[in-house]
């Protein structure tokens, strides 16, 4: 997710045509689907074989451990038989038919035990410290050891990305440097890092009803100024050292969290994505300002630097350099101190999607999010302990961290980032990117999430979009791409630490106009007009290897839908087909999304209702209407009305 202004109106599917390299991708599209055409009576048609097989592998999946499906009841059940929500956008959210949306927590509300009741107009950091954070993005939940029912007790992690000042203050107008940061005072600065961060709470169901368990031993804020360790290669670099650390191994704070995973052995990876913004400055004579431009250091689109010294580049030179990693949390010691993973690269992190591979080795799928970034992999050195938890401790320490290139003809290959030439150890984990660049990774379209499916061993890269996109390639075949698109990959022999994988692009997003083709938006042709979507940015394969995705940038001017849920079928006849779930208000963004083990809860995040009007005049008074409260980013449990799976 991008923190920037609403984008100007344009219609997502108009897409300019494709460059002189295209014929061969048009004639694999116009095949695809010519194919398909001729299934008659089936809502889609024949896949598109991706080259390489994909080995079953262990469940071991980061959601959960439900026990596979005995094979002849598989196909049957990754099927999405629900009745599809059609929704008009409005200030509310909805659920398909059959479903119930249930607000869980939203910002403001207890953490802690002493926390105070939500005051809006009345706010202060220390409050804010103790409470439910701002702009919810990933969740995760972790089943509670010795649960009788894991699906129905456990702990949720959320982290909170980024601050809107002129949806949280009375009286506050957009708050960037574009806009001067008027009016903005220290203890507004000091709220805002403290509604920055994460939260862990304990969460129970009794029925069909989620509730959080107050006064949890396990309750838990993470802030901007929470004392993290800095660990791996990189911990101790000169150029994470700084006149309040100078050992480089300790940093106050997490800041734009995004994505995330969750290990299994039962921690959570916490992603620090735009990072830039919170800096201001000048880097004028720094030694490292060609390194700190490529991350766009400094964006200066938040006021801390104006009254906290080290988000001022020109003060504290070196801070930058200490966020943009993947943070480790250990939910279940909530005295523990979070740890940021230098051995996954300094990244703008979107998630940190993983999985045990079949030799027992942890592999983390990893996005930079911004128009002409990469995709990455780390793989450990060492296997997954599944009898010790502790042997995990310091398991994300040590691995090969790779990049990925993906070629024209349908195959790619993990480049390893220490090949780099003219790249130390510590450089390629510092200045991620100029490694990549220099290895001549590919360039893709906003990568953010990547999720694995470790039933079918397959690999989901969502591209939210790319308008700067100027030149075009197989896996990025639209200039200007306003819609974004899917690639799925297929990793050589079902190995997830293969040097080599196919892939294939499963749908090209945004709305279908006309014949289908390569410049065209390619949905299968049993979605229909309320079941296409664009922007895909987190997704979640659920304990069946159905894909859902969540998107972000549909709004009533682009698309004339919200942000929302949508499944997307990823096999048989029907591979390519959409369906709606979930839409939030307008002005939200969709994110999360995670299961139970057992499929039967969906948590979402809903991310600033109302974005694009003020406190003081909101669009939406969501999840709260009627009651004069501002809008509230929350946490939202989808449930089949009745029990079963969601979805079905």
């Amino acid at each position: 997710m991008i923190r920037k202004a609403p984008p100007p109106s344009q219609t997502v599917g108009d897409a300019s045509a494709i460059s002189a390299r295209a014929p061969s991708f048009a004639e694999l599209v116009e095949a695809r689907y010519g194919r398909r055409e001729i299934l008659k009576g089936m809502a889609g048609a024949a896949a598109f074989a991706a080259a390489g097989p994909a080995a079953a592998l262990a469940d071991s999946s980061a959601a959960g451990g439900a026990a596979p499906l005995p094979a002849a009841a598989a196909d049957e059940l990754t099927r999405f038989p629900f009745t599809e929500l059609v929704a008009a956008p409005d200030d509310d959210h909805h659920v398909a038919p059959g479903h119930t949306a249930q607000v869980l927590i939203r910002w403001g509300e207890p953490v802690l035990e002493d926390a105070p009741g939500f005051a809006p107009g009345a706010q202060t950091a220390a409050a804010q410290a103790r409470q439910f954070g701002y702009n919810n993005d990933f969740v995760g939940y972790i089943p509670m050891p010795g649960a009788a029912d894991p699906s129905a007790h456990g702990l949720l992690v959320v982290n909170h990305e980024y601050t809107n000042e002129e949806l949280m203050f009375p009286g506050v107008a957009r708050q960037d440097r574009k806009h001067g940061f008027q009016g903005l005072t220290a203890e507004q600065v000091a709220i805002e890092m403290a509604a920055h961060g994460g939260s862990v709470i304990e969460i129970r169901r009794e029925g069909e009803t989620w509730t959080v368990v107050p006064g949890s031993r396990f309750a838990r804020r993470i802030t901007a100024d929470t004392p993290i360790e800095i660990t791996g290669p990189a911990a101790g670099d000169a150029r994470l050292r700084t006149a309040d650390d100078t050992t480089g191994r300790l940093v106050r704070g997490m800041v734009n969290n995004c994505s995330g995973g969750v290990t299994p052995w039962g921690t959570w990876l916490s992603c620090e994505e735009n990072f830039d913004v919170y800096f201001m400055g000048s880097t004028e004579g720094h030694p490292d300002a060609a390194a700190l431009a490529l991350y766009t250091v400094p964006a200066g689109d938040y006021a801390w630097g104006r009254f906290v010294d080290r988000f001022d580049v020109s003060k504290a030179p070196n801070e930058p350099n200490r966020f943009g990693w993947v943070v480790e949390i250990d939910p279940f010691h909530p005295a523990s101190t979070p740890k940021k993973r230098t051995a996954l690269g300094r990244l703008k992190h979107e998630a940190a999607a993983n999985l045990t591979n079949t030799d027992g080795r942890l592999v983390v799928y990893m996005g930079d999010d911004e128009a002409n970034q990469h995709v990455y992999r780390f793989v450990s050195t060492a296997k997954v302990d599944t009898a010790d938890r502790a042997a995990n401790a310091n398991l994300l320490d040590d691995g090969a961290l790779s990049v990925a290139i993906f070629r024209d003809d349908g195959t790619g290959t993990w480049v390893p980032l220490t090949s780099a030439e003219g790249f130390s150890a510590t450089d390629v984990l510092i200045n991620t990117r100029a490694a990549a660049t220099a290895l001549k990774a590919t360039p893709m379209d906003r990568p953010e999430d990547v999720e694995a499916d470790p039933r079918s061993g397959k690999v989901y890269v969502m591209l939210t979009n790319n308008k700067e996109r100027t030149e075009t390639d197989r896996a990025n075949p639209r200039k200007h791409n306003t819609g974004g698109h899917i690639i799925e990959i297929t990793p050589a022999g079902g190995d997830h630490a293969a040097d080599s994988f196919a892939w294939d692009l499963l749908v090209l997003c945004g709305k279908p106009e006309g014949t289908r083709s390569a410049t065209n938006p390619i949905f299968a042709p049993g979605t229909g007009d309320a079941s296409w979507f664009a922007n895909p940015d987190n997704c979640a394969v659920d304990h069946l290897g159905r894909l859902w995705v969540a998107t972000d940038g549909n709004t009533p001017s682009l698309t004339q839908r919200t942000d929302g849920i949508w499944a997307l079928e990823t096999q048989g006849p029907a591979r390519g087909t959409a369906k709606h779930l979930y839409a939030v208000p307008m002005g939200a963004e969709m994110c999360g999304p995670f299961f139970t083990p057992d499929d039967t809860s969906f948590f979402v995040a809903v991310q600033h209702p109302g974005e694009g009007s003020t406190f003081d005049a909101p669009s939406t008074r969501w999840p709260d209407r009627g009651s004069g409260l501002p809008p509230r980013p929350a946490v939202v449990v989808i449930t089949r009305t009745g029990g079963g799976r969601v979805g079905t």
